[in-house]
């Protein structure tokens, strides 16, 4: 059944009468009485970098129907909007300090609904180490809009940037791959890969949901890596952009996946397609000079992040993924694109 629209759910049905109850009420607490927020009663925010740091930021927005359900609990709307912006710090080595928030909203949203929403991002902040320092509320004739402007420090001169890997360079990648995609189709589709049990289900459910910015990387991923992304796009598409003019051989059972994906692609192997494209992992994808190879993996560890080697960066060859007896897989799916639908 299709997802019920915005506000469309059992709850106090009290809606919020103004903007200032709104942001005094629901988002002023999420400053954590910081300083420069001045309690979101000025028009502007102020914050000062710590002695020694480069300031990083990064914006980016999140739109019922495009990036999540409007029936999806606000809660896990909220974590979202500020987790795909953390993983952007994340791939950088920087870590968070505060953020804006820009809601737009199709209708007053219900007491119930909007406390959810404030809960859910005062979870993440908490999880990620920031607070909210502004921003500003809207209602518009379209679907919920979020947009979340995200502020980070890194050492100075630390920071790590997309392009810069080397011929050599190995291939980098946390956590596992494919969930996010996988998530989407049970969690739109309660009758989607029937063969999962409720328990995988709930796992690929909730990777979607929720992402979980891979920010403990950060001191080897500034130590070590030449660069760095997070995975939003899709695994191709943005190995792809972290390579650049050079290529890679990747051997799809080298791919990182997690049990109840690898339930998934034995009941239905086309499914490695999502694996490969589908986005949404918010995992980091890496490449690390062959001579810090280990110091990183050993960093990682200490730093308790999963990270899986997919092999070495050649020049003059494309990029390509071959199965489990060398033939090169047909790629239907390379990546996300907002433009092309």
């Amino acid at each position: 059944m299709p997802p019920a629209p915005f506000n469309d759910r059992p709850g106090s049905g009290d809606r919020i009468a103004n903007e200032t109850d709104l942001i005094q009420t629901y988002l002023a607490p999420l400053t954590r009485g910081a300083p420069g927020a001045f309690g979101l009663r000025d028009d502007a925010a102020l914050l000062s970098p710590e002695p020694g740091t480069d300031l990083v930021f990064t914006s980016d927005p999140i739109i019922a129907g495009v990036h999540f359900f409007a029936a999806d609990r606000p809660a896990d709307i909220a974590w979202k909007a500020l987790a795909v912006n953390a993983s952007d710090l994340a791939a950088k080595g920087a870590r968070p300090l505060a953020y804006m928030l820009n809601l737009a909203l199709p209708e007053a949203p219900d007491r119930d609904w909007m406390s959810a929403f404030a809960e859910g991002l005062k979870s993440a902040q908490e999880s990620f180490g920031c607070h909210l320092i502004g921003g500003d509320t809207d209602l518009t004739p379209g679907p919920l809009s979020i947009g979340v402007t995200i502020v980070g420090a890194v050492p100075q001169g630390e920071f790590v940037r997309r392009q810069g890997a080397a011929i050599g360079d190995h291939v980098f990648v946390t956590g596992t791959i494919g969930d996010s995609a996988l998530g989407l189709l049970v969690h739109g589709d309660p009758s989607a890969l029937p063969a999962l049990t409720a328990e995988e289900r709930a796992f690929l459910a909730g990777r979607y949901l929720r992402p979980m910015p891979r920010l403990a990387l950060g001191p080897p991923l500034r130590a070590y890596a030449s660069a760095a992304l997070d995975i939003s796009d899709g695994l191709l598409k943005d190995l792809a952009r972290l390579a650049g003019p050079l290529g890679l051989t990747l051997d799809f059972g080298l791919i990182p996946v997690s049990r109840a994906a690898a339930s998934v692609l034995a009941q239905d192997p086309t499914l490695t397609q999502a694996v490969l494209g589908g986005g949404d992992d918010y995992e980091l994808l890496m490449a690390v000079p062959p001579a810090s190879v280990a110091a990183f993996q050993r960093g990682a560890e200490t730093a308790g992040i999963p990270v899986h080697d997919l092999g070495a960066l050649q020049e003059n060859i494309p990029l390509r993924v071959l199965d489990s007896d060398g033939t090169p897989i047909e790629v239907s799916r390379f990546g996300y694109d907002h433009f092309s639908r």
